[in-house]
């Protein structure tokens, strides 16, 4: 028997990714300004700080996301259940 996911489960995943993308962009940013300040220059920590937390943000959105995602996967439900959908002359 599949597992059934909770709508609310979902929902509160999605709102702490929303979060945990928000808080990396934001940190990255203020990282930059604080080492434009401490180094003098102008837009330099800033636009790479937010191009870091940019990409640590999306990287770390992708491996939150993926979970969800293979849940809808059919291969991994046939799995949970000891199935095998070549057997049953099922595609995957």
């Amino acid at each position: 028997m599949a597992k059934q996911t909770e709508p609310w489960t979902v929902v509160l995943r999605l709102t702490g990714i929303g979060w945990y993308v928000a808080i990396c962009i934001v940190i990255g940013v203020v990282g930059g300004l604080f080492l434009d300040n401490l180094a003098g220059t102008a837009p330099l920590f800033i636009l790479l700080g937010t191009v870091l937390g940019s990409v640590v943000a999306f990287w770390g959105l992708f491996r939150m996301v993926q979970p969800i995602l293979n849940m809808a996967n059919p291969k991994d439900v046939a799995e949970d259940r000891g199935e095998d959908l070549e057997d049953k002359g099922r595609k995957p």
